[in-house]
């Protein structure tokens, strides 16, 4: 994939999370109820912070963009990340039964985040970064 479409695919991403994030704030702020706390740094985290650095990497390091990997940390970052937030939302909202869920989410976030590792790490003395 070019670096151009993945990095504004992770743009697109981040501002929709930052969107989510800052309506969700907005809610506990106005309801009084922080119960989801947790939930709203976890969607401004990993949705707005993390992917917007991620499109930013990327353009950094163009040859990473250009992997396998790329596709794959994409793939499974936007498989996971949703997931997981609802997996810890469930889990403040008194649903206990959801930490499995948590976990294994959790888990594909981070072989993601490994396998961007794994590109930017593989492209650093590439002659095209």
């Amino acid at each position: 994939m070019n670096v151009d479409t993945l990095s504004r695919r992770w743009f697109l991403c981040a501002i929709s999370y930052f969107v989510v994030g800052i309506s969700l704030g907005v809610y506990m702020g106005a309801s009084e109820n922080h119960t989801l706390f947790p939930v709203h740094a976890h969607i401004n985290l990993l949705g707005w912070v993390s992917m917007g650095l991620t499109g930013m990497l990327y353009r950094a390091f163009p040859a990473a963009a250009q992997s396998a990997l790329a596709v794959w940390h994409f793939r499974l970052f936007q498989a996971g990340v949703p997931v997981l937030l609802a997996a810890v939302a469930a889990i403040y909202l008194g649903h206990r039964e959801a930490g499995p869920v948590a976990g294994i989410s959790s888990i594909v976030v981070l072989v993601s985040v490994l396998l961007f590792w794994w590109a930017i790490y593989s492209a650093r003395n590439s002659k095209m970064s």
